[in-house]
């Protein structure tokens, strides 16, 4: 069975954490990483090389691999900073990630384009993941040969305004009906019955990040609560 079909069905948990969060440390990720495998993550979505190297060597689950920069700049939403360039998608090859993800919006990459990407990726071997913001973008990256469609960025992008404080399912809706490749849902998802709904509407599989790892978020939605 290949890495795309052993995901169908399955929650991949994104583990990961900017530098200035106590998280980011190399032992308290890996202690996330051996935390979320436990708990029966299909697969898992780390930033950097050195996440990546330390995931392949605790499981054999499909890693998901990207890069971020240290700091998130203020113009974020305007500017690709998922893997943006072809020097990054090299460092995850060589640490050994299985499916690239990288931004498959509109906006500009660095020195090069999503087929660049796309290409790179293909002839090595590993499978290309576009984190994309809005159906047009889902279509265009299938059609250069994308491997699978992730809604990461939608409300993230000045393409797509947020529409709510959960998953974009109607995005999700859309890409599923438009394209042949596996669409994963990915983006402010909380809850079970969201999980569940993802997989009804036809996804392929459904990453979660800060609901499962990251407690200062998951705090902050306890403390800032409407109903006090």
């Amino acid at each position: 069975m290949g890495v795309i079909e052993t995901l169908k069905g399955k929650v991949i948990v994104s583990c990961q954490a900017m530098p200035n969060e106590p998280l980011y440390r190399e032992e308290a990720m890996a202690a996330m990483i051996k935390s979320v495998l436990n708990g029966g993550a299909g697969g898992l979505r780390v930033a950097g090389a050195r996440d990546v190297t330390n995931a392949k060597k605790m499981t054999n689950v499909p890693v998901i691999g990207l890069t971020k920069p240290d700091v998130i700049p203020p113009n974020w939403k305007e500017i690709v900073y998922i893997t943006p360039s072809l020097k990054h998608v090299n460092s995850l090859i060589k640490a050994g990630a299985d499916i690239i993800a990288f931004d498959g919006t509109a906006r500009k990459h660095e020195n090069c384009t999503i087929e660049d990407i796309i290409n790179l990726i293909k002839i090595n071997k590993r499978i290309s993941m576009a984190d994309i913001s809005t159906v047009e973008e889902g279509v265009t990256c299938e059609k250069l040969g994308v491997n699978i469609i992730s809604t990461t960025l939608a409300g993230y992008t000045q393409f797509s305004p947020l529409k709510n404080d959960g998953p974009d399912f109607e995005l999700l809706e859309e890409l599923v009906k438009q394209v042949k490749i596996p669409v994963v849902l990915e983006g402010r998802i909380w809850t079970p019955e969201e999980v569940d709904k993802a997989f009804s509407i036809g996804a392929h599989c459904v990453v979660i990040g800060s609901a499962i790892t990251r407690p200062q978020l998951i705090t902050k939605r306890f403390v800032s609560r409407k109903d006090r």
